[in-house]
């Protein structure tokens, strides 16, 4: 069972459902598991404890409330679980469906085609756990002392993950990721400290040491790959509310000799950019010439059609939707709808989170328009370790080109 898999909420009108549903849930280990036959009745189970469910599964064609109404209910409390549909749906209705969820602030991730099949479950509910990565509290996060004295001692430093095209085996750009590393080797990761730092707003601190750093080892990595790539930064939503960070980041790439056309900013898609001055600081940053991404899309509320109104240049699918891509309906008709967009326009689609060389198999597919990401490519890496695997990825696609 999914660590995060606890209480489990199956809505359907047919009482065969609800058996075969509750079957293999004890099946797959979920401790707890409710059933209601009505979905009137399941969201004022909902409404009466909002935090309780770590998942909604349930019917669209049901009689009184249906399930994209619930669906909407659901949203408008502002729970904050996933939720599933069980239904088999064509992939027009599965995309409208999936749009309307956003706009209700709902985490609907995927569908299960009737007659319910244990494996598709159980894939539902990995997809679950990586959603809880964003969506929990992280457990242990440091202290504010901690958290002080690993910026004053500049202990702030970058690690790196590349994007890769498949289509012509290049680095297209390298994300730059926090990390604290003490003297005495210990090493945190952001879940234990960017909470931390917005809360005590001081992400701008860890962001601009971050930056300094990877934009003077960048210089380094081009030579060592010999072609021109870009460099990836992630911003927190909170960051667009300060109205001089384009002149800040401007100003340190300025004294590394970079230039904004070499660095993409990733936003996260979990909270909606909606104030004024996000939308300013993100129109300037792009009018600077930074490429802007939209990270972890799947998890937050941006409708895909949104894509088209607003200044991003990439947009980096979730792991949410990368999971079991192979055999999952939903995720295969967000992933070509977003293909479709890229084509329309100057859009670069970054698929995150492979783990598994199914997906990259499948994902293939799409290589002229995806770049991957991932463990099963790269897992985050410290400057020196990154040289290496850059050399090692060159001789490879070099020997690969001999071949042929």
């Amino acid at each position: 069972m999914t660590k995060t898999a606890r209480c489990i909420l199956v809505v359907d009108d047919s009482k065969a459902i609800l058996v075969v549903m509750q079957a293999i849930l004890n099946e797959l280990d979920v401790p707890h598991i409710t059933t209601c036959l009505d979905a009137q009745e399941a969201l004022e189970k909902v409404k009466k404890s909002p935090l309780l469910y770590d998942a909604v599964f349930t019917d669209l064609n049901m009689p009184n409330m249906d399930g994209m109404e619930l669906i909407r209910h659901l949203g408008d409390i502002h729970y904050p679980g996933a939720i599933v549909i069980i239904s088999e749906m064509a992939p027009k209705v599965i995309d409208l469906a999936a749009d309307l969820a956003r706009k209700s602030n709902a985490h609907l991730i995927g569908n299960i085609a009737k007659p319910v099949q244990l494996t598709q479950v159980h894939q539902l509910l990995q997809k679950l756990e990586h959603l809880a990565c964003h969506t929990e509290k992280p457990s242990e996060p440091i202290s504010e002392h901690q958290l002080l004295h690993a910026i004053s001692h500049n202990e702030i430093t970058p690690f790196y993950q590349p994007k890769v095209s498949r289509a012509t085996n290049k680095v297209e750009s390298i994300e730059v990721l926090a990390r604290i590393i003490t003297p005495q080797g210990t090493v945190f990761l952001p879940d234990r400290f960017i909470c931390v730092a917005e809360h005590l707003d001081l992400i701008n601190l860890i962001t601009f040491q971050l930056f300094e750093k990877a934009t003077n080892d960048f210089i380094d990595i081009k030579k060592n790959l010999g072609y021109n790539l870009k460099l990836a930064f992630n911003l927190s939503p909170c960051q667009l509310e300060d109205l001089s960070c384009p002149d800040k980041l401007a100003l340190i790439l300025k004294l590394n000799n970079l230039k904004p056309s070499e660095i993409i900013l990733e936003i996260t898609e979990q909270h909606a950019l909606c104030s004024s001055a996000q939308l300013e600081t993100l129109n300037r940053l792009r009018i600077r010439g930074f490429d802007i991404s939209l990270d972890d899309f799947g998890v937050g509320f941006t409708n895909i059609n949104q894509l088209k109104t607003l200044p991003f240049t990439e947009v980096k699918i979730d792991r949410t939707l990368i999971s079991h891509i192979e055999t999952d309906q939903f995720s295969q008709v967000i992933v070509s709808s977003l293909v479709n967009i890229a084509t329309q326009g100057d859009l670069t689609i970054v698929a995150e989170g492979i783990e598994r060389v199914e997906e990259l198999e499948y994902l293939d597919r799409f290589k002229e328009h995806i770049l991957m990401q991932g463990f099963l490519i790269c897992r985050p890496k410290g400057k020196i370790e990154l040289t290496r695997w850059a050399k090692s990825w060159l001789h490879m696609v070099s020997a690969s080109k001999t071949r042929r």
